[in-house]
């Protein structure tokens, strides 16, 4: 395990960085326990001269504990639930999923 990934999981395994989530397979049901950290950016999007912002929900998830989110899975976060929007993108290493939620 290389310096960067044991970080990782020291920073996942922190009470007061991640929370416990569950993800459900939209196409089998499967379901899997793991640990995310909740991000809220704010969106701008542009719309000729105009420019809106909208707040956003998105969590990041360790490869280890995630090895293949789809668009249309489940996280349930809590008493929450959000669906995945859009692809799954990895960071450099390709340690860790960032996931774009919407609310259920």
């Amino acid at each position: 395990m290389n310096v960067f990934a044991a970080a990782m999981d020291r920073i996942f395994a922190n009470p007061s960085m991640a929370v416990a989530a569950l993800w459900i397979s939209a196409a089998t049901s499967d379901e899997r326990p793991m640990r995310v950290i909740r991000r809220a950016p704010d969106r701008i999007t542009e719309f000729g001269a105009a420019r809106f912002v909208s707040d956003t929900t998105m969590v990041d998830v360790r490869l280890s504990d995630l090895s293949d989110p789809r668009p249309g899975d489940l996280i349930v976060i809590g008493t929450d639930s959000f669906t995945i929007q859009g692809e799954p993108t990895r960071d450099r290493e390709r340690l860790i999923w960032s996931l774009d939620l919407r609310p259920t």
